[in-house]
């Protein structure tokens, strides 16, 4: 019973978080509306569809305590930037082939070599960062910075010149009491007037509260889970908290790819990944330390944690090289790689999860180990 509910809790919280960004996104998109396509993707919409993974970290931390919450908030963010660099793409790919629409998608190769490689040394940067079985408040500091600077480049590397600039004013209508109970944020707030800045930043914050909420029952959801089922909460986090945070990065980008936006569609789920690895792990990480103190890690919390980075690092790379290599178009095969490579991750995450001592599952974690160990003695 407890398995149940506690799953059936996970998907109510999927659903408002969809609802809750949905409304972050038209407030964002208004609000950004004169930035240039790729730009605001990579920057309003990635940091809009991954509000979920920080406040599921922050909750992580500030519920579960110290280490099991640390573990908790990298396996939220670390298995959504895998979902992001994967499924996204994958579903972008096969629903723009599956209407029609075109045989492939041809994003700009100054967008992947732009985000692709921020992203990488992200996380190369998240590897030697967390090093030792202490962590404080310079750990967080440092990821934060690594992110302004990203933003700055950004917002700097927009320039003059012509902006995308297809955005509607117009609200889709409707009456209010009944679009809040279906969880529409965007006709609640606006009705059927036009929105403006006065408007947009309240639907802003008003998203961003339902969020908080629907992460805070995703974190209980998931630890119960856990418990139900005997599984630590870093695995449970790595599927199933990751999945339920994804869900605003994979309609945002979908919506992108059916205007025709696939530079917008593929760096919002990029730097979805950098705001991830950066900001919802790192300000977490900051501001709880600051409160209450360095967070002291065990030795399996640290194995496993140098395991998932440099696991992330690998799958990253791989997924950069699919579409560097792709000059002509990303097509139909290279969704289906991504979709593989995304099952074998959660097969490896379960099957650790349950049972560390299948020979598969131990003979990659111990290639891990070895790897991770090898970072580590760099510094």
């Amino acid at each position: 019973m407890a398995i149940v509910s506690s799953l059936g809790l996970i998907l109510i919280t999927c659903i408002i978080i969809w609802r809750a960004c949905d409304g972050f996104e038209m407030a964002s998109n208004y609000l950004g509306r004169n930035m240039k396509e790729g730009i605001k993707g990579a920057t309003i919409n990635a940091i809009g569809s991954s509000l979920p993974e920080l406040f599921t970290t922050l909750f992580f931390l500030f519920i579960l305590k110290d280490k099991d919450g640390f573990a908790g908030g990298i396996g939220t963010t670390a298995g959504s930037a895998v979902f992001n660099a994967m499924i996204i793409p994958a579903v972008v790919i096969l629903v723009v082939i599956g209407k029609g629409i075109s045989a492939k998608i041809e994003v700009s190769q100054k967008v992947i070599l732009r985000d692709g490689i921020a992203l990488i040394l992200a996380e190369l940067a998240l590897i030697f960062v967390i090093t030792g079985n202490t962590l404080n408040w310079t750990h967080g500091l440092i990821l934060m910075l690594l992110y302004f600077i990203y933003v700055g480049y950004m917002l700097l590397s927009q320039g003059a010149g012509d902006v995308e600039n297809d955005y509607d004013d117009e609200a889709e209508g409707g009456n209010r009491a009944v679009a809040f109970f279906k969880g529409d944020l965007a006709t609640t707030v606006l009705g059927d007037s036009k929105i403006n800045n006065t408007k947009a930043i309240f639907l802003l914050i008003l998203s961003v509260v339902f969020i908080g909420l629907a992460c805070f029952w995703l974190v209980e959801a998931c630890q119960n889970f856990g418990t139900a089922i005997g599984m630590p909460i870093y695995f449970v986090s790595v599927v199933l908290a990751s999945a339920a945070t994804s869900v605003p990065d994979t309609i945002i980008s979908y919506k992108d790819a059916m205007k025709g936006n696939y530079d917008d569609a593929v760096a919002n789920a990029l730097g979805s990944n950098i705001f991830d690895v950066c900001f919802a792990l790192g300000f977490p990480l900051f501001l709880f330390t600051l409160i209450y103190g360095p967070i002291e890690m065990s030795s399996e919390t640290i194995e496993n944690v140098g395991q998932l980075r440099v696991l992330l690092l690998i799958l990253t790379v791989i997924v950069f090289f699919i579409f560097v290599l792709a000059k002509k178009g990303i097509k139909k095969i290279h969704a289906t790689i991504l979709l593989l490579l995304y099952v074998l991750f959660v097969a490896y995450s379960i099957g650790k999860g349950i049972n560390y001592n299948m020979p598969v599952i131990k003979e990659v974690s111990s290639v891990l180990s070895t790897i991770s160990h090898w970072f580590t003695n760099l510094l």
